[in-house]
């Protein structure tokens, strides 16, 4: 999505914000991230906030609207949400400012206990029954085995996109952001997720499924379903790879595989 600065949006935009936050002394655009029309951080009267917005008719706006509503939920290590303004055909969300880098996932590195404690915490939190997001079944229904589909289902809050910028390390810890696809799945999908993103920062595939077992609810899933993950991911990369050859793209199609063959032999 083409990025615009803060300062380039309309005049009564600008001025709903003002009336969170104060007076905007300056802005500042991130460059990070595809899926924000406006991304920047403001000073204002009222200090920092990190301001991310959409146009209510772009195909995206959906996203952002899921984000928003389930940003009360959220365990302490994300973000925290201060405000949601839709005004003038622009979505806008107000977020605590976070002054990180992305995480490192390379083998040996430090941020790997921070980020397995922020998903140690993530795993504690069930999804709120009072708002609609997606289902992880009804995710991988059309990826998984014929009958595996029902293996994706349960009550935990998911995150499902591990991408190292989507983890920010600061001050010890790390945040973990851009809510864009809450799901309600199976705990053990996340660490999953978290296994491929591992492989593709360069840890073996058996090392990066015993991280994955660094965690309850991996260790205690049963062998069919971690299978029919393998399966499924692999089969979603696939898809992903065969519309764009990005090679990236089809890297992670290779390590998917890989890790689909791995998992089907019960490891």
């Amino acid at each position: 999505m083409c990025r615009i600065p803060f300062e380039q949006l309309p005049d009564d935009i600008r001025q709903a914000v003002a009336d969170k936050v104060g007076s905007v002394y300056a802005a500042r655009t991130v460059r990070g991230g595809m899926n924000s029309g406006i991304a920047s951080v403001l000073e204002t009267e009222s200090g920092s906030v990190f301001v991310k917005g959409i146009p209510t008719d772009h195909p995206q706006a959906g996203a952002q609207g899921r984000e928003a509503a389930i940003a009360p939920h959220l365990p302490a290590s994300c973000p925290r949400l201060h405000w949601h303004l839709e005004v003038d055909g622009w979505s806008l969300l107000g977020y605590e400012v976070v002054d990180g880098r992305h995480a490192d996932y390379t083998p040996g590195s430090p941020d790997l206990p921070l980020v397995e404690a922020t998903l140690a915490e993530l795993q504690q939190i069930k999804a709120p029954a009072d708002i609609e997001i997606k289902d992880a079944t009804d995710r991988w229904a059309e990826y998984a085995p014929l009958g595996t589909a029902h293996y994706f289902g349960g009550d935990a809050l998911l995150h499902t996109d591990f991408a190292p910028d989507n983890v920010l390390i600061t001050g010890g810890r790390a945040r973990l952001v851009d809510w864009a696809w809450p799901t309600r799945g199976a705990a053990w999908i996340d660490p999953g997720a978290l296994a491929l993103r591992l492989m593709e920062a360069g840890h073996p595939l058996e090392s990066a499924v015993a991280f994955a077992g660094r965690f309850v609810s991996w260790r205690d899933a049963e062998p069919t379903a971690l299978a029919a993950f393998g399966s499924a991911t692999a089969a979603l990369w696939r898809e992903v790879a065969a519309a764009d050859g990005s090679p990236w793209k089809l890297n992670m199609a290779e390590r998917a595989a890989a890790l689909s063959d791995f998992l089907a032999g019960g490891r």
